[in-house]
């Protein structure tokens, strides 16, 4: 084969190569990744004071004990959990409500009774 016909050659298959890869680059797929946060903190956890303690008996049998309010020195993150116990060997907690810091806790099911009432045991959560 002579030189001209060999650097026609390679020169031909240069551009074939070129155009070979530049094709494959065309139809490569994208991904696309969305922004995203990771990172680690450290916050301080504190307690509420609470106040105004109050215990609604009930108007029928006064040894049960129909609701508990109290105030918080705080209001709560919106959503917070607030739950009270009020005797230290029972299992029953039971769910409250707050409108800003003044917290109402219904204690009729299962009954709450004055005797069995030894502690207010208050749980707020975020």
């Amino acid at each position: 084969m002579s030189s001209g016909k060999q650097v026609w050659m390679v020169a031909g298959f240069s551009v074939l190569a070129a155009l070979i890869v530049g094709a494959g680059f065309a139809f490569t797929a994208a991904n696309t990744v969305p922004a995203s946060k990771a990172g680690e903190g450290v916050g301080t956890i504190t307690g509420y004071n609470i106040a105004s303690v109050h215990y609604v008996l009930n108007a029928a049998d006064a040894t049960k004990v129909d609701s508990t309010t109290f105030t918080l020195d705080s209001e709560p993150v919106a959503g917070s959990t607030i739950k009270v116990r009020l005797d230290s060997a029972g299992s029953t907690w039971y769910t409250c409500t707050n409108t800003g810091v003044n917290v109402t806790c219904n204690t009729t099911s299962p009954a709450a009774t004055a005797t069995a009432a030894n502690q207010l045991q208050v749980v707020v959560a975020q």
